[in-house]
């Protein structure tokens, strides 16, 4: 068996070198870009199958919901974020934010109830840095994850009215299994974002015990503050509270700090 099958397994082992230390889908070296070699036995002859790898799956998965949602991002990067390559200066100031996304990591499985991380901070400190490393952690155990700048998912929701496909955004966002909201806070605020979208797709997240991510310039009670103050200068302290009942439910306030990192 073995001799008559000396070229599927050099095929195999020509396609599989590297496969452990691959840094990225763009990287892949393979004959089918994404998907790594099988041995498999047909009758009485070793023969190669090809899956997808998990860095495909998440690319796959990133892609399907971005065909819906176009507000979904990964700059380059992020899309190259690990825990490992987190830039090590002012460590002090992120001790906590890195601790708190590792053990989220090494204790969450599909299903599992685990809080979220609510990351706060000023701008540039590298917040979004390191939802992008938690996503790609996520992918190497095959647990799918979306990324969302959240003004520009607002603002398309709003110019979707016309063809009638808001449900179907904010379905698609709502049901992800680890959903990461960026930059929160950031957005004009007005009834219909905050009780008919943010609300809507907190609810849902609450209730099936879906782990949810945050990132803002503000901490809870200045996000509060937002939330309560329409751009009509209405005030609307109870459904602020009922907003922020649910976030604080979802995720733990992490501070983030250290340099800006975008003046390099």
């Amino acid at each position: 068996m073995i001799e008559r099958s000396l070229v599927k397994l050099y095929e195999y082992i020509g396609q599989s070198v590297g496969c452990a230390d691959c840094p990225d889908l763009g990287s892949c070296k393979n004959m089918l870009q994404g998907y790594e070699p099988k041995l498999v036995i047909q009758g009485k002859m070793i023969d190669i199958q090809y899956d997808r790898c998990v860095r495909k799956v998440a690319y796959d998965e990133r892609k399907k919901y971005e065909k819906l949602v176009q507000s979904v991002y990964m700059p380059t990067d992020i899309l190259q974020a690990t825990m490992e390559n987190l830039d090590p200066s002012d460590l002090d100031a992120r001790i906590d934010a890195i601790g708190a996304a590792n053990e989220f990591l090494s204790t969450y499985e599909p299903g599992k109830k685990v809080q979220g991380l609510y990351l706060y901070g000023k701008f540039g400190v590298g917040k979004t840095y390191l939802l992008g490393a938690i996503a790609n952690e996520l992918a190497r155990k095959k647990i799918s994850s979306m990324l969302v700048y959240f003004p520009e998912f607002l603002r398309e929701i709003k110019s979707s009215i016309q063809d009638n496909s808001i449900g179907e955004k904010i379905d698609a966002v709502k049901r992800v299994q680890v959903l990461m909201l960026d930059d929160i806070g950031a957005e004009a605020m007005s009834s219909f974002v905050r009780d008919d979208v943010l609300g809507a797709i907190l609810q849902f997240r609450m209730l099936e015990n879906l782990p949810t991510f945050f990132t803002s310039n503000f901490d809870f009670k200045q996000l509060e503050h937002h939330l309560t103050y329409t751009q009509r200068g209405e005030a609307e302290e109870m459904k602020a509270a009922r907003i922020m009942e649910r976030i604080k439910y979802l995720a733990k306030p992490i501070p983030i700090g250290g340099k800006n990192r975008r003046h390099k």
